[in-house]
Formats: structure tokens, C-alpha cells, sequence
């Protein structure tokens, strides 16, 4: 039973770790697609070629990435312990979760992001970036969530 739980705490760990590494490079991404994008505003053309800045310099892509630890770790350690505790174990719901501390993360870094129509972009990016870092914490420990094991395992 210990060294199941440990497993567990290891897998949730990794799963958080490479999930936000893999929603910094969705954000990126996004950006980079809206920006090629006809008569996408400047904005994005400058958001295209920042995020990708953060990726090439080592500093400064660690900073982001431990800030993006620091402003999500507390909410995705409450989902996380949902899942593990209900044994939730549907890609959607991680995805859900996943978007969910994004925004979360966002509007700790921007308070007052619902306010600005300016944001509301970048809010829906860091979103769509979360739910894509939900399925790849799915993909990685969601997927086996929780201490009841499936049906075939407990007859085998």
C-alpha cells in the first residue's frame, strides 16, 4: 500500500511537471498560429515571437516555467487531490481541471483580466493551453487515478 501511494505522489509530480512544460509550448504555439493568421492584429505578432524568446533563452524560459509552477501548483494540488481521493479518472474532467487552474494562474497574475477586453484573449489562450496541459497530465498519471484499481486487475 505505501509504495502504491508513493508511485502515486511520483506519478502526479512528474505528470504536473511535464504538463506545464507542454502548456507553455501549447501557448506558444497558439500564438504562433493566430499570429500567421490574415489580418491578425500586431499583438499577435509580437506574442508570436516573445513566447518563442522565452523557449530559446534557457534563464528566462526556467523563470517562466517555475512562475507558471508557482501561480497554478496550489490549485492543481486540490484537483489533483480530488482526483486521486474519487478516483477520477476521464480525460475531460483533467482537461477541465486543467483549464480551470490556468485561468486560475492567469488572474493571479492579472487581477483584473475580466475587466480589460484587451486580456480576454490571452485569458482564452492560457485556457486552451491548460486543457491541453489537463490531457497530458491525463495521459501520464490521470488515467489510473486513485486507489481503486480497475475490475480486471483486482481478479488477476
Amino acid at each position: 500500500m505505501v509504495g502504491y501511494v508513493l508511485k502515486r505522489i511520483l506519478m502526479v509530480l512528474a505528470g504536473y511537471l511535464v504538463a506545464v512544460l507542454v502548456g507553455l509550448i501549447a501557448v506558444v504555439t497558439i500564438y504562433a498560429i493566430l499570429s500567421a493568421v490574415p489580418n491578425a492584429p500586431a499583438y499577435f505578432d509580437l506574442m508570436g515571437i516573445t513566447p518563442i524568446a522565452v523557449l530559446v533563452v534557457p534563464p528566462l524560459g526556467m523563470f517562466v516555467y517555475f512562475l507558471t509552477i508557482v501561480v497554478t501548483g496550489m490549485q492543481t494540488l486540490v484537483f489533483a487531490l480530488i482526483a486521486e481521493f474519487f478516483s477520477l479518472r476521464s480525460f475531460w474532467l483533467h482537461m477541465l481541471f486543467g483549464g480551470v487552474a490556468a485561468a486560475a494562474g492567469f488572474m493571479l497574475l492579472w487581477p483584473g483580466a475580466p475587466d480589460d477586453p484587451e486580456r480576454w484573449a490571452d485569458m482564452g489562450i492560457v485556457v486552451a493551453a491548460g486543457l491541453v496541459a489537463g490531457f497530458v497530465y491525463w495521459l501520464i498519471a490521470g488515467r489510473d487515478a486513485g486507489f481503486r484499481r480497475p475490475l480486471i486487475e483486482r481478479l488477476g
